[in-house]
């Protein structure tokens, strides 16, 4: 397994972020930047998400893990590797941390991850960022 993680920590609730990150997930937010998502179904544990990264072809995704205002998670599959993509909300004193984590599992992880994982995650800094500046918006407009 290959994995790859970014924290960050924001002074808006945890709320305030999962509404935006739920937003985002569900295909009613979008911003420069940022990949965009349509929902096949509710926004709950099982539900296919197609994913379209800027520039890139869209890809089948599935939601494996959801729990409101703690923790999003989807799961894509290419031959036998699987990505992982997770979202971890945690209350902290003057805020909320959240985690943006990668892993890539599977039989070729070992030779695909070094090489993918970086191209991936490399922009959850400035992903995490965006998130938490629509959150404030979203959260400013009542």
């Amino acid at each position: 397994m290959w994995s790859n993680e970014y924290t960050a920590i924001s002074s808006l609730p945890a709320a305030a972020i999962w509404n935006a990150l739920k937003a985002l997930h569900e295909g009613r937010l979008t911003y420069e930047g940022s990949d965009t998502f349509v929902l096949h179904g509710p926004f709950t544990k099982g539900t296919r998400v197609s994913v379209t990264p800027v520039g890139q072809d869209t890809f089948e995704s599935t939601i494996v893990d959801l729990v409101d205002n703690f923790t999003y998670a989807d799961e894509t599959t290419f031959g036998d590797t699987k990505l992982l993509f997770r979202h971890t909300l945690v209350p902290v004193e003057g805020g909320t941390q959240v985690t943006h984590r990668l892993e890539i599992s599977g039989p070729s992880a070992a030779e695909v991850g070094p090489e993918l994982g970086p191209q991936i995650s490399g922009d959850f800094d400035v992903s995490m960022a965006k998130l938490f500046e629509q959150a404030k918006e979203l959260a400013n407009r009542g």
